[in-house]
């Protein structure tokens, strides 16, 4: 079997899951707990968050998947798919710290993490390909976002 299609899967699969699992810690808390937080002007309406985060985690799993049927010296892509890894692992541990925990401070914690492995990884993507790199810019730039808003709201609240 070529290995392109199975990579293609995988790839899909690990934004699947990790959409996936961080809205259902997010979907319960929006209604009730989140609705009743203070919130900095610049928040942006809640149908947003949908598209967007369907747009990035499609261009992440893009990305992820050109890194894995590379054909790059195998350290060099080792660590591109651990920094991938780690921080789609970090990018559904923010909902669970945020919403499920009801932990804007905690959030603040894990989206520093996880926009220091986002950095890591379009480093270790552009040692691959640029593209790879260049796909992941929309997503560290709404993290960029999201940190101001988390920070933001810890802040009023």
């Amino acid at each position: 079997m070529r290995r392109e299609p199975v990579f293609a899967i995988y790839a899909a699969l690990t934004a699947i899951a990790a959409s996936t699992l961080g809205g259902l810690a997010t979907f319960p808390e929006i209604p009730g707990w989140y609705a009743g937080l203070a919130k900095p002007p610049f928040n942006p309406p809640n149908w947003i968050f949908g598209p967007v985060w369907t747009t990035l985690y499609a261009l992440m799993a893009f990305a992820f998947w050109r890194v894995l049927v590379s054909r790059g010296r195998r350290p060099e892509r080792s660590r591109a798919i651990f920094a991938y890894l780690a921080q789609i692992v970090l990018n559904t541990a923010w909902s669970f710290a945020f919403f499920a925990a009801h932990s804007p401070l905690a959030g603040l914690v894990v989206i520093a993490l996880l926009w220091t492995t986002i950095v890591a990884t379009i480093r270790a993507f552009a040692r691959i390909e640029r593209l790879c790199a260049w796909l992941l810019a929309p997503y560290l730039a709404w993290v960029s976002f999201a940190a101001a808003l988390n920070f933001a709201i810890w802040k009023l609240n």
